[in-house]
This record gives structure tokens, C-alpha cells and sequence, in this order.
């Protein structure tokens, strides 16, 4: 896979005194003392350490603000929350009383604002090191999340995610870069989870590889007057990863600036106006004053599959390859096809 440092796990959520694997073979434990987020930052500070002055990337994932069957977080990071927490108005009078450590949505927002306070220390701690050993001007750092969580809100469990909805989709997209990224300014164009890859590049000056999808929005990450935004972005759940028993949960959609359009498997269809109701409380889907949008949006949805060969069916993904047991390298699936017989994403996005 390319990496030279590799320390990681997967399918455990042990928060204190847990464990990695310290090479790519399976069952090849190093245990590791005190906190995750403590524990991973020395991990990165090792590495940093030793690539000295040389370039390097580093992919530092954290497993927080997850939920847990054990303890969430130190309690040092409870007691800076405040005493009273506001859940939004889109989480119901049914959710908010319900009982059990997990499933109660007070509870659990503590947990997972406990859990988010470490993760600021650790980026704070991070930074401090790169900038301790001189590495911090010439360093992009991006800090982001691979999704979101309900929180309870559409009446969906606090701690579900993989829903078309803002709480679930939208996720956080912080970037520094001192001397090129204007600190404190704000984008407001629609970035996806592919797109970072070739943005990276284009930021490094790095050729993209034909094989990946995405596209290059450096310009707009550095505020280029003119620099190309996309009309919408693609957004897809092909199922739970349990599929020959669970499916159902698959869906197609569509997010532009300001809407929202999603089509289920059994056919449910979902439309909400983000400018006048980013809570997502009125589904427009079939109203009469919306036919004409809706059909525009439903187009925008064909195009997006069209271009992937993608078709919304029982455990299907546009992609031939895909790791649902999420084992990280170890190759749940056999070995990984070679890049050259990969599709040429590069085409899917025409100039």
C-alpha cells in the first residue's frame, strides 16, 4: 500500500489502555497506555521524528468521538462541558427520553463532546510539535471526518450515521497551510470526500493519477478569483456491511448548495429546501410548487450515476472493489486489482 510507518487496528473500541497492530499481520499486538488520542499523537510524533528533514504524509485517525460499549474519554474533558446541554430542535420528544447509556441522546452528547474536547488537545498537540520542530510552514494540515452522526435528530439513533441527512453528510473541512490558506477565512463551495486526494495534489503540485476519483479544488481552497466550483456532489449508501441479511438501507442523492434530493431503494423519494429549512424538517419530495426543481435535481442524480455506470440496486456499488468488513491493508477480500485495469476517473470529470 505505500506506507512506510503503519500503526493501526480495527474492529475493537477500546479507548484506554487499548492496542494497535504494529505491522500489517494480523494478531501482532503492541499495547498502548493511557488514552487513544494521547497514544496515536506518539505514534505521529515518532514519525515525524524520524522522516527529519525529509517530506513526508501522515494519515492520523483517531477512532473518537465514536460511541463505546466501555469508557468514552478521560474525565478531565467532562468537566469542561457545560452543566446544560441544548439538543437541536430536530431531535423528538420520543428520542429525548429515552433511557440507557447509548441510546439516551443527553448522555450520549456528553460522551461525544467529551470525546471531541481530546480531539482538540491532540490537534493542539500536534500542531505544537510541527511547529516545535520547525516543520510547521511548510506543513498542510487538514483536519476533517469521514461522516457525521444523526444525534437523534429525524428521530434516528444518536449514534447512526450513513443517512442523507445534514447531521450524517456534512462534516467538518479545517485546512492550514501558513503563507498560502489566508487564516480564518471561510470557503463556501461543496467539497466530497474524493475530492481531497486530488486537491492535495494540486496544492503540492503533485501529478493526480489517473485512477482517482475526485477533483483538483486547490484554486478554490486558496480563494482563486474564478476558480471552478461544482454544481452538486454525489452522495451514496450501498447498503450496511452486513448486506446478504440487512439491506434496505441503500440510497442515491444529490446536495447542491442549497438542496437536498434522495431516492431510496423501495422507491421513497426526499427533497429538502437547505437555504429555509437546514433542520430538514419539510420534505418536499412531489409537492406540486417543487415538480419543476425536483425534476432538475432528479437529473443532476442520473448524470452522477451515468458518468460511474452506477445503478441503484440491493447491495450495490459503483466501485468493483469494496472492503465492507473495513479491514484496513489486510486485504479482507483477497488482493487488490492492479491500478492499470482500474477505471480512468480522470475522464469523469471532462474539462
Amino acid at each position: 500500500m505505500g506506507f512506510e510507518f503503519w500503526r493501526a487496528y480495527n474492529m475493537h473500541m477500546v479507548y484506554f489502555n487499548g492496542f494497535i497492530n504494529s505491522t500489517t499481520r494480523d494478531f501482532d499486538f503492541e499495547k498502548w497506555e493511557g488514552y487513544e488520542t494521547e497514544a496515536l499523537n506518539r505514534y505521529a510524533f515518532q514519525f515525524i521524528d524520524q522522516c527529519g528533514d525529509e517530506p513526508f504524509a501522515l494519515f492520523l485517525s483517531p477512532h473518537q468521538p465514536h460511541g463505546t460499549p466501555f469508557d468514552y474519554a478521560p474525565e478531565r474533558y467532562y468537566a469542561r462541558l457545560p452543566e446544560r446541554l441544548e439538543l437541536p430542535p430536530n431531535v423528538p420528544e420520543r428520542m429525548r427520553g429515552l433511557k440507557g447509556e447509548r441510546q439516551n441522546p443527553w448522555s450520549s452528547y456528553r460522551n461525544y463532546l467529551a470525546m471531541t474536547l481530546a480531539l482538540d488537545d491532540m490537534l493542539g498537540e500536534l500542531l505544537d510539535r510541527l511547529e516545535a520542530r520547525g516543520k510547521a510552514a511548510n506543513t498542510i494540515v487538514v483536519f476533517t471526518s469521514d461522516h457525521g452522526t444523526q444525534g437523534g435528530s429525524q428521530g434516528i439513533p444518536f449514534w447512526t450515521k450513513k443517512r442523507p441527512y445534514e447531521e450524517s453528510l456534512r462534516v467538518p473541512c479545517v485546512a492550514r497551510w501558513p503563507g498560502f490558506l489566508e487564516g480564518g477565512a471561510r470557503r463556501d463551495f461543496l467539497h466530497a470526500p474524493v475530492d481531497f486526494f486530488p486537491t492535495l495534489c494540486g496544492l503540492c503540485g503533485t501529478p493526480i493519477p489517473r485512477t482517482v476519483e475526485g477533483r483538483d479544488l486547490s484554486a478554490a481552497w486558496l480563494g482563486r478569483p474564478g476558480a471552478g466550483e461544482q454544481e452538486s456532489v454525489f452522495c451514496m449508501n450501498f447498503g450496511s456491511q452486513h448486506d446478504w441479511y440487512d439491506d434496505g438501507d441503500e440510497w442515491r442523492g444529490v446536495r447542491t448548495k442549497t438542496r437536498q434530493f434522495t431516492r431510496w431503494l423501495d422507491g421513497r423519494e426526499e427533497l429538502f429546501d437547505l437555504a429555509n429549512d437546514p433542520l430538514q424538517t419539510r420534505n418536499l419530495a412531489g409537492e406540486p410548487a417543487w415538480r419543476e426543481e425536483q425534476a432538475a435535481l432528479e437529473r443532476m442524480l442520473a448524470e452522477h450515476q451515468a458518468r460511474r455506470g452506477d445503478t441503484l440496486a440491493p447491495c450495490s456499488s459503483y466501485r468493483a472493489w469494496v472492503d465492507s468488513q473495513r479491514r484496513p491493508i489486510r486485504n479482507a477480500f483477497g488482493p487488490l486489482s492492479d491500478p492499470e485495469g482500474e477505471p480512468d476517473w480522470s475522464l469523469l470529470y471532462p474539462a
